[in-house]
């Protein structure tokens, strides 16, 4: 899907590119750029469902501008991995650890949705700023939805693009989040 984000000030308002079933225990693999003051950076937020769990969030800063073109973000969901990728570089892999006990999203249809909606109770800054509704209408674009341009491998070139995004864009990870996890991270998290 390629995006444009709502530009100027758009703090409390997400933008979403998202996969999902349907139910009380659905799967889901989400793309959720969160709203800023203008000069922030924007926040991507990703997560992973499987059965209605989550609680498998990353975020990162973009190395980009992402109001002022459009941008492709690409979900890549098999049995083996969910790979997120922003114009082709990979950013985070998700990998199926069903034998390790670890729920994966494979037995249920998905279908793809888009929305911009109010978030200002989490999405800026822990919900400390609100929707400035004098800025409204808020508008993303979205176009482009397409899924011809997805390499299952991650090659040698792609595996160091995706170290580096993680080195110098992660600002949150679910796995180094010792005060959420008292008792130890998710098992995903101890493995190679």
């Amino acid at each position: 899907m390629q995006l444009k984000l709502v530009p100027g000030n758009s703090a409390g308002t997400a933008t979403a590119y998202y996969l999902s079933s349907q139910g009380s225990n659905w799967d889901e693999i989400d793309f959720k750029f969160l709203g800023n003051l203008s000069g922030d950076p924007h926040i991507l937020h990703t997560n992973v469902f499987s059965q209605g769990k989550g609680n498998r969030e990353q975020q990162f800063y973009l190395w980009f501008d992402p109001t002022t073109d459009f941008h492709t973000y690409s979900i890549l969901w098999n049995p083996l991995r969910i790979l997120f990728s922003i114009d082709g570089t990979p950013i985070r892999e998700f990998k199926n650890a069903e034998s390790k006990g670890v729920p994966y999203p494979r037995d249920q249809p998905m279908r793809i949705y888009s929305s911009l909606w109010n978030a200002d109770d989490w999405a800026t800054r822990g919900g400390v700023i609100k929707t400035n509704w004098s800025n409204a209408p808020f508008t993303a674009s979205y176009r482009n939805f397409n899924d011809n341009n997805l390499s299952e491998d991650l090659d040698t070139t792609k595996r160091r693009r995706l170290t580096w995004v993680k080195k110098n864009y992660m600002i949150y990870d679910y796995c180094k989040d010792s005060k959420r996890f008292p008792k130890g991270v998710p098992a995903e998290c101890n493995m190679a």
